[in-house]
C-alpha cells in the first residue's frame, strides 16, 4: 500500500526533537487517572484522548464501529487536570488518535530486551493516507534509563540506545522499530505517548524543532550488554517452551474427547 510518511522517518525510523525546558507541574501527570494496562513491562496508562472519550487504552479496532488510530477523542475530565500536556499533543495540527501518558515501573537491561515490540498503529489504515507514528515526550527526569530502537527483535548489531532526561523528545515509526524502555531508578518514569498521522502539518512540526537523526549513544559496559542478550534469550526460550507445552496438552485434549 502507498501511505503518506515523513522523509525524515525514512533512513532510520526516529527522530529526536529540540528538549522541551519549559516547567510543567508534576500533577499533570500524577493527578490523571490510570488504568491498568500492560505494554513492555509493568505498566499503567492514563488516555487522554482514546476512540470514544472513555477513560480506556484498546486499539481503535477494537471498537464497533472498527477504524484505524485516527481521530481520538478527548477525555474532558482528564484534559482537565494535564493542560499543558494535551497542548503539546495538540500543537503539530496532524491528527491525534490515542494520546496517553505511561507509568513505567523500574527495569532493567534485559528486561527491556525480552518487552521490545512493534507497535499495531495503522490497521484498517485507507491506503493513500497518512502513516500513523508515535511521540515520546519523557516528563519525569530519567538520567538513567534509555529508549532501545531496533530493527530486529533479537539482533543488536544495529541497536539505538537514547537517553531519557526530562524533556526528552522523539518520534518513532513504531510499527517499523521494535522499542522498550530500560528504567533504572526508584521511582516511575512518565511519559506522554500520542500517536500522529503523518503529513504537512507532521513535517513542519519536525523542522520546526530541529528533529535529527544524530545522537549520542547510552553506554552500557560489555557486561551489562551480554548479561541483557543472555536474559532475552532465556526468557524467549522459556516462553517458547510454555506455549509448546500448551499446544501439546491441546492435542491431547482433542485426541482424548
Amino acid at each position: 500500500m502507498a501511505y503518506i510518511k515523513s522523509a525524515a522517518l525514512e533512513e532510520t525510523g526516529f527522530v529526536i526533537l529540540d528538549s522541551y525546558n519549559e516547567e510543567i507541574d508534576p500533577k499533570e501527570w500524577l493527578d490523571v487517572e490510570y488504568v491498568d494496562w500492560k505494554s513492555s513491562g509493568d505498566t499503567r496508562f492514563a488516555p487522554l484522548a482514546s476512540a470514544k472519550g472513555e477513560i480506556e487504552c484498546n486499539g481503535f479496532w477494537n471498537h464497533q464501529p472498527p477504524r484505524t488510530d485516527k481521530d481520538g477523542v478527548w477525555i474532558q475530565s482528564q484534559v482537565d487536570k494535564a493542560p499543558t500536556l494535551t497542548r503539546r499533543a495538540q500543537e503539530p495540527g496532524a491528527n491525534v488518535g490515542r494520546c496517553r501518558i505511561i507509568e513505567l515501573q523500574p527495569n532493567s537491561y534485559g528486561d527491556c530486551l525480552y518487552n521490545l515490540h512493534q507497535d499495531d498503529n495503522n490497521r484498517l489504515n485507507p491506503d493513500g493516507t497518512g502513516w500513523v507514528v508515535r511521540g515520546f515526550f519523557n516528563l519525569t527526569d530519567d538520567k538513567n534509563s534509555f529508549f532501545v530502537l531496533r530493527e530486529n527483535r533479537t539482533d543488536p548489531s544495529i541497536e539505538y540506545r537514547i537517553a531519557l532526561p526530562a524533556g526528552a523528545q522523539l518520534i518513532v515509526d513504531t510499527q517499523r522499530l521494535w522499542h522498550a524502555a530500560a528504567h533504572y531508578g526508584d521511582d516511575p518514569r512518565y511519559c506522554l505517548i500520542t500517536s500522529w498521522t503523518s503529513g504537512p502539518e507532521l513535517d513542519a512540526y519536525m523542522e520546526k524543532y530541529n528533529a535529527t537523526t544524530e545522537y549520542t549513544q547510552f553506554e552500557l559496559s560489555q557486561e551489562v550488554l551480554e548479561a541483557g542478550y543472555a536474559e532475552q534469550a532465556r526468557r524467549d526460550a522459556a516462553r517458547a517452551a510454555y506455549y509448546a507445552a500448551k499446544g501439546q496438552q491441546a492435542k491431547q485434549a482433542m485426541s482424548e474427547a
